[in-house]
């Protein structure tokens, strides 16, 4: 994060939300929008973040205003918690630092019919078992691996390509955003490189703050809204954050190399070459959506190999088969990616490019993208916080189609940089401080609990309020952790 504070202006709109004015700059289209409180907003104004959003406010064919979530901060290009929409029929623009280097870096949630009072007893064990069986830490590879024509085809299909194989169950799909395969993904657009990267890489978690997390339902703030979703006081769940690990991070990497002279092609002028972009209709801007999209499925087929090996492990340790446990998918989520999408911009209906770069999709009730069994209360919003203090379960609001382009924040959002953090836990047993808040955590090396140390993250039920007050996604529960595996 870079720790030069925010000079600029922030006018308060209301409550939850503070307004860069286009005026700020010359070459800003439209205003930034920052959701944020009085409380997180002192902490925003500390960094560079809101110039980041400013600067996006520059790309052609950008739509409404550039926002930002709550859990806003530094990041490539665009900040974390940035979201952008664009009309390619006005020139409107893709670019890879909206997405971010982990296509599809995103979060699942799994149901189990287990309770804290079933699992307490054996959660040392159970964090032991799923720490050696599902591969952690930078670069590992895992249980499964493919060559380069299946990876490709894995790319092609998402999650249905593993099912097949009987690693999972086709009811995971309609509980997967876009049932875990976006339409137009090239696998031939994927580099031999990135290809190579990802062969061994599906069903692992990665490093950095990717995680498996045992957790507990410690709050119902809507009963309506938890039952549909099955969701019950003192129920156990497993939470997943991963991404598309090398794969995705070489997609990015490629794109940017191949955008480097593109703006100039097409007479785009930017602040900030961390913004490199081209027309989304343009040959660049396909090329990248389409390996973008296939490494967006290979994001999803991660997730559902992870949940997979999870479930193995909860049947190995409780004796039981997971189907006995309830071990059901509740939903899917990218906080990752950029969609086409239809969005209603001054009174219109438009096709739009919706860049998510830490921020989640929240379609209200009746929106014909949520799965039908969750159309009458609205889309499952899965936000997780950090490993020392809660999750959470939200539903997509009416709101968010207004003022977001149906977007919610994404999770608690850095407080401290990686060294920072780092700095900070010198000499401290981050495993043990976790042991004495009841969360038995097992990492690949010290460093990484160092860096993802809770004091590292804003609280999560900060962020989450602000959603929440702004009509963007509703509580529905809260979910603390009880076992924590990561790189």
């Amino acid at each position: 994060m870079s720790k030069a504070a925010y000079a600029g202006p922030l006018e308060q709109v209301d409550s939850c939300c503070y307004r860069i004015p286009k005026e700020y700059r010359p070459d800003m289209r439209v205003d930034g929008l920052i959701f944020a409180n009085e409380k997180l907003i002192d902490a925003i104004r500390k960094d560079q973040a809101p110039d980041q959003v400013a600067n996006v406010a520059t790309l052609p064919g950008i739509q409404g205003a550039s926002l930002a979530m709550p859990d806003i901060h530094w990041g490539y290009g665009f900040c974390i918690g940035g979201v952008c929409a664009t009309d390619p029929s006005e020139g409107g623009v893709i670019s890879p630092g909206g997405v971010g280097y982990d296509i599809n870096c995103g979060v699942r949630l799994v149901k189990t019919n287990l309770f804290l009072k079933d699992v307490q007893p054996h959660i040392r064990e159970l964090v032991k078992n799923l720490f050696h069986t599902i591969p952690a830490g930078v670069g590992r590879s895992g249980a499964y691996t493919f060559d380069a024509k299946e990876t490709r085809k894995l790319m092609g299909e998402g999650p249905q390509f593993v099912i097949d194989r009987g690693l999972g169950l086709q009811r995971d799909l309609e509980h997967t955003e876009a049932r875990g395969r976006i339409d137009g993904g090239d696998p031939e657009e994927v580099s031999d490189h990135a290809v190579k990267r990802g062969a061994a890489q599906c069903g692992t978690l990665g490093s950095g703050n990717h995680f498996l997390e045992v957790q507990v339902v410690d709050a119902i703030c809507d009963a309506d809204v938890a039952k549909v979703f099955g969701l019950e006081l003192n129920q156990v769940c497993v939470m997943i954050h991963s991404g598309s690990r090398g794969l995705g991070y070489q997609v990015c990497d490629d794109a940017l190399a191949q955008f480097r002279s593109v703006p100039a092609k097409y007479g785009i002028q930017l602040p900030d070459r961390q913004l490199a972009c081209a027309p989304a209709d343009s040959p660049e801007g396909r090329k990248y959506i389409a390996a973008m999209r296939a490494a967006a499925n290979f994001g999803f087929t991660n997730r559902q190999l992870l949940m997979q090996q999870a479930r193995e492990v909860f049947a190995q340790t409780f004796g039981r088969g997971w189907h006995h446990l309830g071990m059901e998918l509740l939903y899917d989520v990218a906080h990752n990616i950029a969609k086409l999408e239809e969005h209603v911009v001054d009174g219109k209906q438009k096709k739009v490019w919706v860049h998510r770069k830490g921020a989640t999709r929240a379609f209200p009730a009746g929106h014909p993208e949520v799965p039908e069994v969750f159309r009458s209360v609205g889309q499952p919003v899965i936000i997780p916080g950090d490993m020392g203090r809660a999750s959470w379960v939200l539903v997509g609001s009416a709101g968010s189609m207004a003022k977001t382009f149906g977007t919610t924040c994404h999770g608690a959002g850095r407080a401290m940089s990686r060294t920072a953090a780092k700095a900070d836990a010198a000499g401290r047993r981050i495993d043990k401080e976790l042991e004495s808040r009841g969360v038995i955590a097992m990492a690949s090396s010290r460093l990484g609990l160092a860096e993802e140390q809770p004091k590292a993250y804003k609280n999560v039920d900060d962020v989450v309020s602000v959603v929440h007050e702004a009509d963007l996604s509703r509580k529905v529960a809260r979910m603390r952790p009880i076992g924590v595996i990561k790189g």
